[in-house]
């Protein structure tokens, strides 16, 4: 698959490439990116240089994983946003904000953005959000952006070796007002 774009209001969300490596590269610098997500640590050049030369255009390409880099309309990367295929129809959010860029609601926008996307292009009928137990800023982004959260899961991530808890949640594209590709039957409620 071709990388698409996505806008909104405030937000371009695009592939990142080559011409991103240094900005990816800056940000990810950042201890709390480092800290709360899988990616390696300490975070060095050629991390960087795979990720926006090799790593992205081959989950486009394979249709494995959507990465889009969050942009301002100045240029500037403000995040990073990723939807890795899990199962058939089924998705998982990961994103992380630029230190100077935090608490403007930049993450649960894009985040909004490439679920729209998904559930309307691309018949995922379900994203899901997972991060460890104590990462309060990633909770909150996924519940601003309207999960569900729906439990702890036990020594279900792998963050550099360490097995740890985590939150998990999803947005299923009826919370959005918008039609599921499969038809979905909830379990009844218990009264």
């Amino acid at each position: 698959m071709e990388p698409v774009t996505l806008t909104t209001p405030r937000l371009l969300l695009r592939a990142v490439g080559p011409q991103d490596t240094d900005a990816v590269y800056a940000a990810v610098q950042d201890p709390d990116i480092q800290r709360w997500t899988t990616i390696p640590s300490p975070y060095l050049a050629e991390h960087a240089r795979s990720f926006t030369e090799q790593m992205v255009p081959d989950g486009w390409s394979e249709g494995s994983m959507f990465t889009f880099g969050v942009f301002l309309p100045t240029g500037e990367l403000a995040g990073m946003l990723a939807l890795t295929m899990r199962s058939l129809g089924a998705a998982e959010v990961g994103f992380w904000t630029a230190k100077e860029h935090r608490g403007h609601g930049y993450a649960a926008e894009a985040t909004l953005a490439a679920a729209r996307w998904a559930f309307t292009r691309m018949a995922i009928d379900r994203v899901e959000w997972r991060a460890e137990v104590g990462n309060h800023a990633s909770r909150a982004v996924a519940e601003r952006a309207g999960f569900t959260v729906e439990g702890t899961l036990r020594s279900s991530l792998n963050n550099k070796g360490v097995r740890r808890d985590c939150w998990v949640g999803s947005l299923l594209p009826s919370d959005l007002g918008l039609p599921s590709a499969a038809p979905y039957l909830p379990a009844p409620s218990q009264g």
